[in-house]
C-alpha cells in the first residue's frame, strides 16, 4: 500500500481577479500592519506604474522600497534586503515581481530568522546532500514577519515555502525551505502582469509546465498534486496559445496564473526530477533564466525518463491534447511554437561547460531523485548532450 505526506502551507488567502491594490489594502487592514515594506524588480519600480497603483491605497503604511532584486538571487542581494528590512523593522513585506523578488525574499526571511548577517552564514541553511545521499534540510524558526506577493510571471514561487538563491563564487544554486517564507497571501491580478515580457511570460508558463510533469513522472508522486497537474497541463497550453494571438487577454492570463498555482501546488511535496536539478545547474553555471532552462531540457529528460514513466508520459500526452503523439514531442512543438528555443545551443552556452554543469547537477537533489536513476556524471552529460 502507497504511503506519503502532504504538507499545506501556512497561507491564509488566495486573491483572484481582484484588483491588487483592492485586495492588498483588504491584507494590510486584516493585519493591522503598519510598517510594509516593498520589495520589487528596478524595471518594474523605475519604467512602469504598477507598483505605485498597486501601493496606492497603503501608502501611508510603506517604509521602504527595495528594487534591486537580481536574477538567479545571488547571496549578496540577499544580505542586502535583510539589512533594509532591519532598518525599516518591516512587519509585513510586499513582493511585487517574480519568482527572483519572490525567492529573494524567502531567503531573507530564513536570515532574519536564524540572525544571519553574512554571505558565508547562508552555507549552514540551505538544503545539501549528506555524505550517505540524504537530504539535509535546516529547520528555520518562524521569521518576525511574513509576505503577501503579487506575482508578475508563471513561476509558480509564490505558492511554494522554497527558494533557490546562487553562490556567485562557486555559481552553484541552492535551495532554501522554511515554513513561514512563503507567501502569508496571494494576490492574482492579471492586469499586474501587462508589463511583463513576453518572453519571460511565456517561458515561465513552461516552467509551470515542467512542474507539472515533473510532479506526474515523481517517484513518490500522489494523487493530489496527479489531478491538479493534470488540470494545469491543459489550461496553461491553452492560456499561452491565446496569448499568442491576443497579449492583452486579461482571462487568457489569469487562466496562465491558475495553472500555475495549480502544477506550482506540487512544489516540496513530491520529488522532482532532472529537469529542475539540472535547470539549477545550467542556471547557476550560465545564467540561464529558470524559464529557458525548461524550454531547453524538459522535452529531452521526458525521453530519456520514457522506459521509467511510461504511463504518467500517455497522460500527460493526453492533457497536451493529442494522446496518440509522444508527450516530449508536442511539448518541444509548443515551445517552438512560443518562439523560445528549445535547444541548449541557442543559448549563450559554450558547448565546453557542458561536463562542468553535468558534475555541479550530480549535487542537486532534484536530480538524485530523477525517475530513472543517475548516479554519475556521465548520466548528466548524456542528457545535456542529448538537449545540446
Amino acid at each position: 500500500m502507497k504511503a506519503g505526506l502532504f504538507s499545506f502551507l501556512p497561507m491564509d488567502r488566495v486573491h483572484f481577479g481582484t484588483p491588487a491594490a483592492t485586495a492588498l489594502q483588504q491584507e494590510v487592514e486584516q493585519r493591522g500592519a503598519q510598517r510594509v515594506f516593498v520589495v520589487t524588480g528596478r524595471t518594474l519600480n523605475e519604467k512602469t506604474d504598477l507598483v505605485r497603483s498597486a501601493t496606492a491605497g497603503i501608502e501611508k503604511q510603506v517604509v521602504g522600497t527595495f528594487d534591486a532584486c537580481v536574477e538567479h538571487t545571488p547571496f549578496s542581494t540577499v544580505i542586502a534586503l535583510t539589512q533594509a528590512l532591519r532598518t525599516a523593522n518591516a512587519d509585513l513585506i510586499v513582493s511585487i515581481g517574480g519568482g527572483t523578488v519572490i525567492d529573494t525574499v524567502k531567503i531573507a526571511l530564513v536570515c532574519l530568522a536564524e540572525d544571519v548577517q553574512k554571505i558565508e552564514q547562508l552555507s549552514d541553511w540551505h538544503m545539501a546532500i549528506n555524505p550517505d545521499g540524504s537530504l539535509r534540510v535546516p529547520v528555520v524558526r518562524e521569521p518576525p514577519c511574513r509576505q503577501i506577493t503579487i506575482p508578475t510571471t508563471l513561476s509558480g514561487a509564490e505558492f511554494s515555502d522554497l527558494a533557490g538563491g546562487t553562490n556567485t563564487g562557486t555559481g552553484i544554486k541552492h535551495g532554501f525551505t522554511g515554513r513561514f517564507i512563503g507567501s502569508a497571501s496571494v494576490i492574482l491580478d492579471p492586469a499586474m502582469t501587462l508589463a511583463t515580457p513576453d518572453a519571460l511570460w511565456l517561458s515561465t508558463g513552461v516552467r509551470a509546465i515542467d512542474h507539472a510533469v515533473e510532479a506526474l513522472c515523481a517517484v513518490n508522486a500522489q494523487a493530489f498534486t496527479d489531478a491538479l497537474a493534470i488540470r494545469a497541463l491543459g489550461l496553461m497550453q491553452s492560456a499561452l496559445r491565446r496569448y499568442m494571438i491576443d497579449p492583452k487577454d486579461l482571462e487568457a492570463r489569469l487562466n496562465g496564473q491558475t495553472a500555475s498555482w495549480l502544477a506550482a501546488t506540487s512544489i516540496r511535496r513530491v520529488h522532482y526530477g532532472a529537469s529542475h536539478g539540472l535547470g539549477h545547474a545550467l542556471g547557476g553555471d550560465s545564467g540561464v533564466p529558470h524559464g529557458i532552462t525548461s524550454c531547453v531540457l524538459l522535452p529531452t529528460v521526458m525521453r530519456y525518463n520514457q522506459d521509467y514513466c511510461a504511463k504518467p508520459l500517455q497522460e500527460i500526452a493526453a492533457a497536451l491534447g493529442d494522446p496518440s503523439r509522444a508527450a516530449a514531442d508536442q511539448l518541444e512543438e509548443l515551445i517552438a511554437e512560443l518562439k523560445l528555443p528549445t535547444r541548449i545551443s541557442q543559448l549563450k552556452v559554450a558547448q565546453e561547460r557542458l561536463p562542468i554543469i553535468a558534475e555541479k547537477g550530480l549535487a542537486n537533489p532534484f536530480v538524485r531523485s530523477n525517475p530513472r536513476p543517475i548516479t554519475k556524471v556521465a548520466d548528466n552529460l548524456e542528457i545535456l548532450q542529448a538537449a545540446w
